[in-house]
């Protein structure tokens, strides 16, 4: 029995005075409105209305009844109306995932801009080297950087790529002297930062002979870039850092650029989340809003890039 539909076949019954205007009313046969109301007494196991060939009336326990059908239908109305809304209009808390640096670098300028446009959604932002259970954790999106993406079931969109780049600090290549290919690096002190996408015991450059690969002993390894990036500038070694842990340090020219015609570490940008029907506005327009403002802020440190390389000595 579908209790809340004859909870509103009975409220109609009774504010229409007729069963036979009832069932005009909702579209419904008589006989559908008759049985509906007959279910819910035989399930109350009280009679809710004294009928008669010319008019209905309520019964004392029916009127109490109706009371409590019309405050139920009320919150019902609410609850839809508040599910409903958040389709349409950004609210409520949002929980985020991302990778740690890339975090750091977009997502949180990306988080502030938002807020501005959108100031009923709080967010909750969780920075981690890893990718979450989405379900399990109870995630709304998570941003992760992948080579590609496994058959998980989630919906992804793709915001953008990313490369990393070999860096080291002037005064390392001051003392050791500066690579001139790939094959230079076996007499280097090499830095690993340690990731899902690069094997521990070679690295995998990409550059005008095509792919090559350098087998690396490392006597250092670090799972952050920011880490990686002091690692650098205290001369302790080569190491590779994506592009958006290197511009800002490289514009300062306390990192350079090691083999600066070779790029590693291709890998895609995504917004992971759980289904793409009736998705909560807040989280359509945050993957929305970090599609425009990450491909955006991409482009400006991948030209930033371009321009530190051609204009390095």
């Amino acid at each position: 029995m579908d209790t809340l539909q004859n909870m509103r076949i009975f409220m109609r019954v009774v504010d229409a005075g007729s069963f036979t205007l009832a069932a005009q009313q909702m579209d419904l046969t008589t006989a559908h409105v008759s049985r509906a109301v007959a279910d819910l007494e035989r399930h109350l196991r009280t009679r809710l209305l004294n009928r008669t060939t010319r008019r209905i009336a309520l019964t004392e326990a029916g009127e109490r009844y109706l009371l409590r059908c019309e405050q139920i239908m009320s919150y019902v109305q609410e609850a839809e109306a508040e599910a409903g809304d958040a389709y349409v209009r950004p609210s409520g808390r949002l929980r985020i995932h991302t990778m740690t640096s890339f975090g750091q670098r977009y997502v949180i300028p990306a988080i502030s801009n938002y807020q501005k446009r959108y100031p009923d959604v709080a967010i909750e932002l969780t920075l981690a080297q890893r990718v979450p259970d989405l379900l399990e954790e109870g995630f709304d999106v998570s941003l992760v950087l992948a080579r590609e993406l496994p058959d998980s079931g989630l919906i992804f969109r793709q915001l953008g790529s990313i490369y990393s780049i070999l860096c080291a600090s002037p005064f390392y290549l001051e003392k050791h002297g500066a690579p001139q290919k790939p094959s230079d690096l076996l007499g280097h002190s090499c830095l690993q930062l340690v990731s899902s996408v690069s094997p521990l015991d070679e690295w995998v450059m990409e550059g005008p002979e095509g792919k090559e690969t350098v087998a690396i002993k490392s006597n250092f390894q670090v799972n952050v870039a920011e880490a990686m990036l002091l690692s650098l500038k205290e001369g302790m070694g080569i190491g590779v850092l994506p592009i958006y842990s290197a511009v800002d340090a490289l514009r300062a020219g306390t990192i350079v650029r090691v083999l600066p015609q070779y790029r590693m570490q291709h890998m895609g940008v995504y917004a992971l989340y759980p289904s793409r029907q009736y998705l909560d506005a807040k989280i359509s327009t945050w993957v929305d809003w970090m599609h425009e403002s990450v491909d955006k802020a991409l482009q400006d440190d991948h030209q930033a890039l371009d321009r530190i390389t051609v204009h390095s000595p």
